[in-house]
């Protein structure tokens, strides 16, 4: 028997909510302060489209030769390529203008809203490219293809 059930969630869409900066420093990964965070450029009211931005495991089997069946340990992590799109600008001054080819920084994401107590991610990254989307069906984008770098942090307390 169960000890009892989760916590029933609170559902929600992400758009009006979600929260995506980019600060061009932050000190500790694993938590940004208030000043950093503040430091950054909020970036969710040009973002279109977001790809990646998830730290994935492999598993390592363990065989053994009491079983027939192998067991498994989780591994090294990575984070696959991970891009985010935005709207182009017809004057030019756009995302490109923050973000040119080889930039580096912390993508910040708080995913419930940059609220005090929450919990968010932070990603160190590197601008690989910013290729213009030239769907002539759509409005006219920039995707922003990152690396990230090292080891994010997920779930850090949002500061005050």
């Amino acid at each position: 028997m169960p000890a009892g059930n989760i916590t029933a969630s609170t559902r929600y869409v992400r758009y009006g909510l979600t929260r995506v900066v980019f600060a061009p420093a932050v000190a500790n990964v694993l938590s940004p302060t208030r000043a950093e965070i503040n430091a950054g450029t909020d970036l969710s009211n040009e973002v279109e489209s977001v790809n990646g931005f998830q730290v994935q495991s492999n598993f390592v089997d363990t065989p053994d030769l009491g079983t027939v069946f192998t067991g498994k340990l989780a591994g090294r992590t990575s984070a696959d390529d991970s891009s985010i799109t935005c709207y182009a600008s017809s004057n030019s001054i756009d995302v490109r203008t923050l973000l040119p080819r080889g930039t580096t920084g912390f993508i910040l994401w708080f995913d419930e809203g940059d609220v005090a107590g929450r919990k968010a991610d932070c990603y160190p990254i590197t601008v690989g490219s910013i290729p213009k989307d030239r769907d002539v069906e759509a409005a006219a984008r920039i995707i922003v293809n990152v690396a990230i770098t090292r080891t994010p942090t997920e779930n850090f307390t949002i500061p005050a």
